[in-house]
């Protein structure tokens, strides 16, 4: 069975000493369970895996009844067992108040010296880190789990190119590619509807759910695209202001859907005044819901190349997490750069291009001249470039360097 590159990191932080709390967070369907279920199976340690999918009442006491269970387990194992116990507990942010249960249960294994290593799983990254950061404070790591890339579909399933463009990185759904009809199905009740339901209107309090669905709707619709706050209120049907958009559409970023990308202009007070880019971090959001099937998004041109331009710009923000890169957009009157990552001083530019003409790269040449004082990498990904098939599996860190 394929291991995700995740796999050897977790496996290396369950063999080291008791000393935080791991917390695996990620969309729905990226496989946190499956990594999990893996490294119990590998590493050799006693372990007790629990999840809060079927839990009937969800509050503290799951937990608690779980941690004892470990504590038990721990009793019965190798007397003085050197590599501890691993507890893990899945959908972690289901039950009520969570973090208070865990963060008493932690603590008094830290007083009384029990060797339970604790691992949490979930698939709502912003109320697993709210409630992190309010009550778990110094006790946590985070590894932040993403979307699967090309590399990782070919490798696991086969995945041409072509399918990865359409059908985007979802593993569970790699079955279906043959039937397309049911395919988007699975992908709008199963993912896209659960996600906002249980997952987004769960992290803050929405006034406006109907607006939050139609700015997802139109996020999708509009991938790769650069549309204003105004614009996208015209967009809408429900009423909202820009301050409301730019709250949900950072809700809908945090929970791995869509997200707006700034513009690039070195100065932090502009790139959050920009219209922002927007981007789905995985493309069976922007084609599940469309009209047009994977034969026909084949057949033209100009939306087959903003599905490339889109696989693009999701595997470099889904890459550059955790890395200490930022993924923006660059534009000046007519002149654009559809991406530019950036470190430091170090930037890389890159144009993406999936058609079969010969074009000028004025925005590339503009971006050079007007960031002269930057340590510039200019990229072209597609035609007389970087053929997309080995751009979509580089090691986005290897550009900075």
């Amino acid at each position: 069975m394929y291991k995700r590159p995740f796999f050897n990191e977790v496996i290396k932080r369950l063999q080291e000493p008791r000393k935080f709390i791991q917390v695996l967070a990620g969309p729905r369907q990226c496989g946190k369970t499956t990594l999990i279920l893996q490294v119990l199976e590998a590493v050799g340690i006693p372990s007790h895996y629990a999840s809060a999918d079927a839990v009937p009442v969800r509050n503290g006491t799951w937990i608690e009844q779980q941690w004892e269970v470990a504590r038990l387990k721990l009793k019965s194992s190798t007397p003085e067992n050197e590599k501890g116990f691993i507890l893990v507990l899945d959908e972690i942010q289901k039950i009520k108040d969570w973090t208070e249960t865990v963060k008493k249960s932690w603590d008094e294994d830290s007083r009384g010296n029990i060797p339970i290593k604790t691992v949490l799983l979930g698939s709502s990254p912003l109320l697993l880190q709210k409630g992190l950061q309010e009550s778990l404070g110094g006790r946590f790591e985070l590894l932040r789990l993403s979307h699967w890339s090309f590399k990782e579909m070919k490798e696991a399933f086969g995945v041409s190119l072509e399918e990865y463009i359409y059908f985007g990185g979802y593993p569970g759904a790699a079955a279906l590619f043959a039937d397309e009809k049911r395919w988007k199905s699975y992908i709008k009740d199963a993912l896209i509807e659960t996600t906002i339901s249980k997952d987004v209107l769960m992290m803050s309090k929405i006034d406006k759910p109907a607006l939050l669905k139609q700015l997802f709707e139109l996020g999708c619709h509009y991938s790769t695209q650069i549309l204003s706050y105004n614009k996208m209120i015209g967009q809408l049907q429900e009423a909202g202001n820009t301050t409301t958009l730019a709250h949900y559409l950072e809700l809908l970023s945090t929970a791995d859907m869509i997200t707006g990308i700034e513009k690039y202009a070195g100065e932090e007070v502009r790139q959050k005044a920009s219209s922002p880019k927007l981007q789905v971090l995985n493309n069976a959001l922007m084609t599940a819901p469309a009209a047009e099937s994977f034969e026909g998004s084949r057949s033209s041109p100009e939306w087959w190349g903003r599905l490339v331009e889109s696989s693009i710009g999701a595997f470099l923000l889904n890459s550059s997490k955790g890395k200490s890169i930022e993924v923006y957009y660059w534009r000046f009157k007519d002149k654009e750069v559809d991406f530019v990552l950036a470190r430091g001083d170090r930037l890389v530019a890159i144009e993406v291009k999936s058609g079969p003409k010969i074009e000028k790269l004025p925005g590339l040449e503009l971006f050079s001249s007007t960031f002269r004082n930057k340590k510039i990498r200019n990229l072209l990904v597609g035609k007389n470039g970087i053929p997309i098939e080995d751009f979509l599996q580089i090691d986005i860190e290897e550009l900075l360097n």
